[in-house]
């Protein structure tokens, strides 16, 4: 039997259910009547309420609703109440279950707890025992998921906090190489979307390019990639492993370089001048920008939600103090839940690390750049002492020649004229003799002098294979001290393939040596020199040497070439006679053009065999 029915007029304390807003009270019991008059009362109070007749429908509710709490009756047609109960403890944890029966035994309301049940009523009910039963039930089922939700987060927190201290003392005390950003870069990204990191579903990674023209895609983590980060984060939480130990799980498990996220990180790529562009302004104005369903403060293109196929994300920003360096995108696409400011924030966190990491290796790298072209500088000036010995000697020689030219020359020829023109008007042998000794003398002194014009010794070309690129990398690395201190700068243009001629790769580097220190003596107050290797047309090759020094008078342009010819004011006039040899016994030619914007342009032609 039920007790008559007397509802009980609640307070605003027991309007608080502790049930979510879908979460409901599902009541088994074979009695139709009964069932009515529990759903009645408990609908009265605000319960959302089902029904079951038997363990069969019982079941099916369970799976197919969300049930918060059951009253079960342990007489079921079908099924024992009391044999339901640990399998439905086990398959669903966070159920509450309170038994109904008639027996008032003891025995048997021992056993339903012990076999998992929350509460025991017998029949008839009382409603204010009920009522005070499920306020207390449902009370304390919620006060543990809460709790076991605030150690989730707890322990979130902890390995995030783990994870961003392990990367600053990993930054902190070793040098990075570009493999060793490569990996961080990934460990971060399985952070951002680990269970136990910030649950983000994608990650993707997209840098600026050395020379800060365009925002390329790196490095992209997603659903295709979840078990791969699960299973390292999973060994983070049980083996309490370090830094090390992540980058060792990264190195061993890697990333799938055909999934989807990173075919979709591969072809992003947004050049820097687009300043309106959504992934730019966050990049320059340092700020992160959350699109949700397509829209934001600042236009969306279009092209961008359809490579991401998704209208909600969040595009945090990348940079060191003194510059931008790429964006962190992630989004929720298999999840599709909102992306709450913690996320946000907790995000930033990361990609803050992700800065520094980028900022240290590049830093890193540049130090070892420069390491590497001091010791090659080094090495070259080394194995071409001799060429440089070689080139001032034509240096002081043509400047020992010049002066003798100008000092000499004049005088020897008067007095070789002379000598001509008296030795014609005279008979007599004793005077023929001296004047014709005088002339012999002069012609002597004058071969001397042509001699001079002619020093550089005439070579034959011994012809073998010369990457260009190569030899021409090795020729400006003589002078990388000498540009450095001057401030120039250079640039070597070069095609792919690499151009190889059949040249004598000695008398090239030696051209090439005084082409360089030409431009380079045009721009005392520095400048930029230019080579450029044009591709092969017409069975011929152009080498182009430009310099933005004061440039050659249109005056002079056909005298350039000649000995001795020079508008500096210590220079040898030797250096481009030697050149045009060079070229010349290469079959080649040497053009030498005034440059409308100021500066020399040289340009070597020579033929491919």
């Amino acid at each position: 039997m039920v007790a008559p029915r007397q509802i009980p007029v609640l307070s605003d304390s027991n309007k608080l259910h502790h049930l979510e807003k879908d979460e409901k009270i599902l009541i088994v019991d074979d009695y139709p009547d009964f069932v009515l008059l529990l759903q009645d009362f408990l609908e009265e109070h605000e319960f959302s309420t089902l029904s079951a007749g038997s363990a069969a429908r019982l079941r099916q509710m369970v799976a197919e609703e969300n049930i918060a709490l059951i009253l079960l009756d342990i007489g079921l047609p079908d099924v024992s109440g009391l044999e339901l109960l640990p399998e439905l403890k086990k398959e669903h944890p966070d159920l509450a279950i309170i038994m109904l029966t008639a027996v008032t035994d003891l025995e048997t309301a021992l056993d339903c707890i012990r076999r998992g049940a929350d509460d025991y009523l017998t029949k008839p009910i009382k409603f204010s025992a009920l009522l005070a039963s499920l306020q207390t039930i449902l009370e304390k089922r919620r006060l543990t998921i809460n709790n076991r939700r605030y150690q989730q987060q707890i322990e979130q927190a902890r390995f995030r906090n783990q994870l961003l201290h392990e990367l600053t003392l990993q930054m902190n005390t070793a040098y990075l190489s570009m493999t060793d950003l490569d990996e961080i870069l990934q460990a971060i990204l399985v952070g951002i979307t680990a269970e136990q990191g910030l649950r983000f579903n994608r990650a993707f990674l997209a840098l600026f390019d050395e020379q800060g023209r365009e925002l390329v895609g790196r490095l992209a983590i997603g659903p295709d990639d979840r078990d791969d980060g699960a299973r390292i984060w999973n060994d983070i939480r049980t083996k309490d492993l370090r830094f090390e130990d992540l980058i060792g799980r990264i190195r061993k498990h890697g990333f799938i370089d055909n999934s989807e996220v990173n075919h979709i990180v591969q072809a992003l790529r947004v050049n820097a001048d687009q300043r309106e562009h959504i992934l730019i302004r966050a990049a320059r104005e340092r700020r992160s920008i959350q699109v949700i369903n397509g829209e934001s403060p600042w236009p969306v293109p279009p092209e961008l939600l359809g490579l991401l196929q998704e209208e909600s994300f969040v595009i945090v920003p990348l940079y060191s103090p003194g510059r931008s360096l790429g964006v962190i995108i992630a989004d929720h696409f298999v999840s599709g839940e909102p992306i709450s400011e913690t996320r946000v924030r907790d995000l930033e966190s990361f990609a803050s690390q992700a800065s520094l990491a980028i900022e240290h290796c590049r830093l890193y790298m540049a130090m070892e750049n420069q390491i590497r072209e001091l010791k090659a500088v080094t090495r070259e000036l080394e194995q071409n002492k001799d060429l440089l010995i070689e080139a001032e000697r034509y240096s002081a020689v043509g400047h020992m020649a010049a002066q003798l030219a100008h000092k000499i020359r004049n005088p020897i020829t008067s007095i070789g004229g002379t000598a001509r023109l008296l030795a014609g008007k005279t008979r007599d042998p004793e005077w023929l003799k001296f004047l014709n000794m005088m002339t012999s003398e002069v012609i002597k002194i004058e071969t001397t002098l042509e001699d001079l014009f002619n020093f550089v010794e005439t070579v034959q070309p011994e012809k073998e294979p010369v990457a260009l690129h190569e030899l021409l990398t090795r020729s400006l690395m003589l002078y990388y001290p000498s540009m450095k201190k001057q401030n120039i700068s250079h640039r070597l243009i070069t095609p792919e393939p690499e151009p190889v001629l059949r040249l004598d790769r000695k008398l090239m580097h030696q051209a090439f040596v005084h082409l360089i220190r030409n431009s380079i003596e045009a721009m005392p107050e520095g400048g930029g020199l230019k080579i450029t290797v044009t591709p092969p047309s017409e069975k011929a090759i152009r080498i182009i040497f430009e310099d933005t020094g004061p440039g050659i008078a249109d005056a002079n342009l056909t005298l350039a070439t000649d000995p001795f010819f020079t508008t500096k004011t210590f220079g040898t006039g030797l250096g481009l006679t030697l050149v045009k040899r060079i070229i010349k016994d290469h079959q080649g030619s040497l053009l030498i053009e005034r440059r409308e914007s100021g500066g020399t342009r040289f340009i070597l032609q020579l033929p491919i065999d």
